[in-house]
């Protein structure tokens, strides 16, 4: 085992969770699974990082070597006639929404609120949703990670604010080379049975282009103060084997 890897593992839970994947103007969409963009964002916010600030950038660039693996973990509902335990989907609600008082186009500091604008907004949010997160890298970064997600200094939400999370985030930081390891270790914790990953439907964050099947615009930026264009980064779709 190498001493300066360890792997991170988060439980991501929450009655709704939004993952801003391809969002445009008045229409914030949600992919089905975690962005890496989300994931680094709820960590700076956790360590309280001001967006645009130096320090910031510095921590970005860390947090932008760290290779992330998504697992699906099905909610499960017990048919109250035959006693069958089922797996539930996950829905994607769209909520309607407006927003008033946007900024004036005269006034690009938005100081000065036009109270007649209305804005007219579409946004989607996935219920009983439930996801691991495996984080690999370097075993410093990832302890301090864990320690300022045991004790955040700002919110942390699943993707937009209102998606507070329902249970604590953080598993556990374990100094392993193997996923399989760290994920052995994640179930013992949460008091799961064990099944290897190989079962469960996840996004692996791969380093060739021949190791992944798909590309994903969902990177670390330079600064969330100034998020354009967004990286890519290259993934692997995995489909639960039974």
């Amino acid at each position: 085992m190498s001493s300066d890897t360890a792997f991170l593992t988060l439980m991501l839970d929450a009655p709704m969770q939004s993952w801003g994947f391809s969002s445009r103007f008045q229409r914030r969409t949600t992919g089905l699974h975690p962005t890496k963009s989300g994931i680094v964002g709820m960590i700076c916010a956790a360590m309280g990082l001001a967006k645009g600030s130096d320090r910031e950038r510095t921590v970005l660039e860390e947090l932008s070597r760290l290779r992330m693996t998504t697992i699906v973990i099905p909610r499960q509902r017990r048919n109250h006639w035959t006693r069958e335990v089922v797996d539930l989907p996950v829905l994607r609600l769209e909520d309607y929404h407006t927003v008033q008082g946007t900024r004036k186009a005269s006034d690009p500091t938005g100081a000065k609120a036009d109270p007649e604008a209305t804005v007219l907004t579409h946004r989607q949010y996935l219920l009983d949703a439930k996801f691991g997160v495996l984080l690999k890298g370097d075993h410093a970064l990832l302890h301090r990670v864990a320690e300022n997600l045991g004790n955040p200094i700002w919110g942390i939400w699943l993707g937009r604010k209102n998606c507070i999370p329902a249970a604590p985030i953080l598993v556990g930081c374990f100094d392993t080379d193997t996923a399989e390891e760290a994920w052995k270790v994640f179930l013992e914790i949460l008091k799961l049975d064990y099944r290897p990953l190989k079962e469960f439907t996840r996004i692996e964050h791969v380093e060739t282009f021949d190791a992944g099947n798909d590309t994903w615009s969902d990177g670390v930026p330079e600064s969330f103060g100034n998020m354009r264009p967004w990286p890519i980064r290259r993934i692997n779709q995995a489909v639960a084997e039974m």
